[in-house]
């Protein structure tokens, strides 16, 4: 008699189709479960949430039906780890259905994009799951996993070029709001710092200071895209954002207090121009 795995588990597991014998007479779900010792409902549980793949060569894609038909020549892989399977997110909220492309708010803790030990808590599985799997979607652009805001999701390979397209050549004004702690002693400045040897500039305001908890909420334009530029910067200048256990206090307990509030660009669809902005901090 089999028996489950103890929690926490990682599992690997990796199956060549030209071994199986009667391959038309198995499905993946069968394979996995033998294999591992698993039970079907996490299996199951697993190629729902992006966890099981199916390859040919080079080529991959996640599997999420239990019958789907298995040929010679392919590989059935399953990445299964129970802490990454068991996460859960807060919903995205829609911003603005364009057809071509939508807009959302991001909650932190969302992924931009999934990985192969998992897609349930990336925006673009989120997405796909609010328009009931009507549409696929694209990422054209990101934002920091502990950061939460505005993010634009493609819904075409067309639109998803051209949207990528604008973002590569920084035609988008981005504006972020952070909280950092103590009286932020400029109105205005300008951070032209280099991030991994690469130009890097971002423009600082003080939009207030709340002295009851001696914080300065600050608006940060970013006029190249390093990764982390925000953090990086403000931490550089002695301010780091409140909740950055990377680049400021390791022990903090609060949410990155980082948020992604307005895009302004012209559409390279319609060549309308548009902006969208957050009212509040939420």
């Amino acid at each position: 008699m089999m028996t489950e795995p103890a929690q926490n588990t990682i599992i690997e597991q990796h199956i060549n189709l030209d071994d199986v014998a009667d391959l038309n007479d198995t499905n993946p779900l069968e394979l996995l479960v033998q294999a591992t010792g698993l039970s079907k409902q996490r299996v199951k549980d697993a190629m729902t949430k992006g966890a099981v793949w199916l390859s040919h060569g080079k080529q991959a894609r996640p599997l999420r039906r239990k019958n789907a038909r298995l040929r010679l020549g392919e590989e059935l892989h399953l990445y299964y780890n129970e802490q990454v399977l068991s996460e859960t997110v807060a919903k995205p909220e829609l911003i603005a259905d364009e057809g071509d492309y939508s807009v959302w708010n991001k909650p932190n803790g969302v992924w931009s994009q999934g990985s192969k030990w998992g897609d349930h808590c990336s925006i673009s599985r989120l997405v796909e799951e609010h328009f009931d799997y009507n549409r696929q979607t694209y990422v054209v652009h990101r934002l920091d996993k502990a950061a939460r805001g505005l993010l634009i999701l493609a819904h075409n390979k067309e639109a998803a070029a051209a949207l990528s397209a604008m973002f590569a050549k920084r035609t988008v004004e981005k504006h972020y709001l952070a909280w950092v702690n103590g009286q932020f002693p400029h109105d205005s400045i300008t951070i032209d710092k280099p991030i991994d040897n690469k130009p890097a500039k971002s423009i600082v305001t003080l939009k207030e200071y709340d002295a009851d908890k001696d914080r300065s909420l600050l608006s940060v334009q970013i006029l190249t895209g390093r990764k982390h530029q925000i953090r990086i910067h403000l931490s550089s200048l002695g301010f780091p954002i409140i909740g950055d256990r990377l680049h400021g206090e390791p022990t903090q307990s609060q949410d990155l207090q980082l948020m992604a509030y307005k895009l302004d660009f012209q559409c390279p669809i319609t060549g309308d121009k548009k902006a969208y902005q957050l009212k509040t901090w939420t």
